[in-house]
């Protein structure tokens, strides 16, 4: 299978892709390598000829990606709430219009197969409950007001010629290749290592559906397989398992304590935006056979040994997360280039 990976330099879509050349496939990636493309470019010396990376933007479309393509799985975009709060512009742009149009090319091209990752914090804000892919949602953010509009809008293009399925993946964990430490796990191992205390704001007592990296980029795969009439125009939820953010800190402690390194847990306020929702993946694996199933637990672990754990430079590298490379790369747009936007 020829995929077009979209975001396939970034942290989950490096995954994605090292496990379709894994398997022998071959990979187109569009990214604009906003954070680097020295890991896909060691994943490329890995597979020489198996990659074809183009530096562009969704925004810029060219249905000339396209060639050749059998399938599409569709990471970019900015990825989490805060990063769409710090742009809700560039937010809507690229997660809500450029999905649109990148469905609208497919279904032109003749390209059926396109996984979109979508997101379960459309979830989040609906009160007490486990919620299912029936469940009525309302967005209330950017970022998942944006990823609704995309799941709409590949749902109103789904047919015959155009086959999408839509993946509402929880909090991503896990090793990559594009490292973040921006999302609860991974910034839980950062910050033991680097600070040998946890804060638990309000208790941690905040439920989260959560997914490894790497079980995301075999759900991607999965569906790329699958037969249409079981997946296309179809949403599915994509979790390990729902966890209290307590748990992963204790989680993340009791890992570090096995290396001789005491962690220290404390309660802090309430943030001013507070996630807290539960779901259920049954109706993925009813459908497909998959369920996700690293635990968190067998992360960690995996995080430990790749990681360099000694190196404090490479642990608080602002290129690890995207709200600090952003402010970052901006502030040096902004006094080269006042008028210039790194979106």
């Amino acid at each position: 299978m020829h995929v077009l990976v979209t975001g396939g330099g970034g942290y989950i879509g490096l995954e994605l892709c090292r496990q379709l050349l894994e398997r022998g496939d071959r990979v187109r990636v569009v990214d604009r390598f906003f954070f680097g493309a020295g890991p896909l470019e060691a994943l490329d010396r890995e597979y020489p000829g198996k990659i074809d990376a183009i530096t562009g933007d969704l925004r810029g479309w060219d249905d000339a990606w396209l060639d050749g393509i059998d399938g599409v799985s569709h990471l970019a975009g900015l990825s989490n709430d805060p990063t769409a709060e710090y742009n809700p512009d560039a937010n809507w742009q690229m997660n809500a219009i450029a999905t649109e149009r990148l469905g609208e090319a497919c279904k032109r091209r003749g390209v059926r197969r396109f996984v979109f990752g979508s997101s379960a914090s459309l979830y989040d804000g609906l009160g007490p409950g486990m919620f299912d892919e029936q469940t009525p949602v309302e967005p209330r953010g950017a970022y998942s007001i944006s990823k609704r509009y995309g799941e709409e809008a590949l749902l109103r293009l789904a047919g015959a010629d155009f086959a999408p399925t839509i993946l509402r993946q929880g909090t991503v964990y896990g090793y990559s290749p594009r490292m973040r430490f921006d999302l609860v796990v991974n910034t839980f191992v950062r910050d033991a290592i680097t600070r040998h205390k946890l804060f638990l704001h309000g208790g941690g007592w905040q439920w989260r559906p959560l997914v490894d990296v790497s079980d995301v980029a075999r759900a991607h795969i999965i569906v790329l397989d699958a037969p249409l009439d079981k997946v296309g125009g179809e949403i599915f939820n994509l979790m390990q398992e729902n966890y209290q953010v307590r748990q992963l800190a204790m989680l993340v402690a009791g890992s570090l304590l096995l290396l001789g390194r005491t962690i220290k847990l404390e309660d802090a306020p309430l943030p001013p935006i507070v996630r807290d929702y539960r779901m259920t993946n049954l109706k993925m694996t009813q459908r497909t056979g998959f369920t996700p199933a690293v635990t968190v637990l067998e992360s960690i672990d995996t995080m430990l040994k790749m990681l360099p754990i000694d190196d404090v430079a490479f642990l608080t590298n602002p290129r690890h997360n995207n709200i600090a490379w952003m402010t970052m790369l901006e502030e040096t747009h902004a006094a080269q280039r006042p008028f210039a936007s790194i979106y």
